[in-house]
Formats: C-alpha cells, structure tokens, sequence
C-alpha cells in the first residue's frame, strides 16, 4: 500500500490522467476523424497533454480548495 501522505500526489495524478484522456480524446476526435489513425494520435495528445496537466494540477489544487473553502458555508453557518 501507498502511505496516506502521498495521498494528495496520487489523486492529482489520477485525475490529471483521466481529464487528459477524456479532453484530448474529444479535442483528436473532433480535428481527425477515427479513420486518420485517430488511436495513435490520441494515445500521442494524452501522453503529452498529462506531462503537463499533472504539474498544473499540483499546483491549482491548494488553489482551489482555499477557493472552495471560502466560497461554501461552514457547518452550523445559515
């Protein structure tokens, strides 16, 4: 098993992964049709699409949960 304090970096690659996969398979799919190689093509977006959403990902995250936090009422808080 993977100690909890990694917990943080694996979510953010996990998820980077997986939005990486699903935004670049659109973004291949709608500029070549599946007949122009679209497999290959993808597997080339997503890989290089993930080198660079797992680091931004890292960073947004503390981000965005200080964000939310702000944004979302505290239990008890009308």
């Amino acid at each position: 098993m993977i100690p909890a304090r990694y917990g943080p970096v694996l979510f953010s690659f996990i998820l980077s992964g997986v939005m990486s996969l699903l935004v670049s398979g659109i973004s291949t799919f709608r500029a070549a049709q599946v007949d122009q190689g679209f497999l290959g093509l993808w597997a080339g977006a997503w890989l290089t699409g993930w080198l660079f959403a797992f680091p931004a990902v890292m960073l947004a995250a503390p981000l965005a949960r200080k964000l939310v936090a702000r944004v979302v009422a505290r239990e008890g808080e009308g």
